[in-house]
């Protein structure tokens, strides 16, 4: 019968007398029990480190200066500049909105009033221009009473007549129509139309001694010119 060999080791704490496979059970048990000795010792390391970092940092804060702001004062002091820009902002926007309609308002007002006045210069044009029609009915009512005789001035005819004249001449100066000044006015190219040159005793040189055709202006617009002679 033969025998079997057995490898035996004897542990070193207890003196037991084992086997080689439990020998390196045991080696594998005890190296599991350092390495978690090893990592409680690591973690409570790291408390501590933790722990003394958090008391250093709450020394400076107490160590900070009374005048320092805090982060929130801080932050609100940083909204308030945000916001004090946002209203300069608007007030500049308002401000240019304000003088942006002042000008458009300004603007609109001259076009209003330049409107009007061509309007009103276009009626005068087109109301001078039916005026100067009528102009010779006036002179041929002047040159009929200028053929009347005396005798015959009060004739119903001939006053019926010169009610009408007076009338259409009443109606013509409501209106602006006015007769150019000329006997014994200084001659005026603006007013006066010199047909003729002649001498005089009563009028000076370059004064108008007698009006040939009567002018008229409407408003400031020379309707028609007078036709004059001029003292030379």
């Amino acid at each position: 019968m033969s025998e079997e060999k057995t490898d035996k080791v004897i542990n070193k704490d207890t003196g037991e007398t084992v086997t080689e496979e439990k020998a390196e059970d045991v080696s594998e048990l005890e190296e599991a029990v350092e390495a978690a000795a090893e990592d409680a010792k690591a973690e409570d390391a790291e408390i501590a480190e933790e722990s003394e970092e958090a008391e250093s940092s709450e020394g400076e804060k107490e160590e900070e200066p009374a005048g320092k702001k805090s982060w929130a004062e801080k932050k609100a002091e940083k909204k308030a500049q945000k916001a004090d820009k946002e209203k300069e902002a608007l007030k500049a926007k308002v401000e240019e909105l304000e003088d942006k309609t002042k000008r458009q308002l300004a603007e609109f007002e001259n076009f209003r009033n330049r409107s009007e006045k061509e309007k009103a210069q276009s009626f005068d044009r087109g109301a001078a221009s039916v005026l100067e029609k009528l102009l010779p009915v006036v002179d041929n009512f002047e040159r009929g009473f200028a053929t009347v005789d005396e005798a015959d001035k009060d004739d119903a005819f001939v006053v019926g007549m010169d009610k009408v004249y007076k009338q259409l001449m009443d109606e013509l100066d409501k209106i602006g129509v006015k007769p150019i000044e000329a006997v014994g006015k200084e001659f005026d190219p603006n007013f006066h139309n010199a047909v003729m040159q002649t001498e005089s005793d009563e009028y000076e040189s370059g004064f108008v001694a007698q009006e040939l055709l009567k002018g008229y202006t409407y408003h400031d617009t020379v309707l028609r010119h007078s036709m004059v002679s001029v003292v030379q």
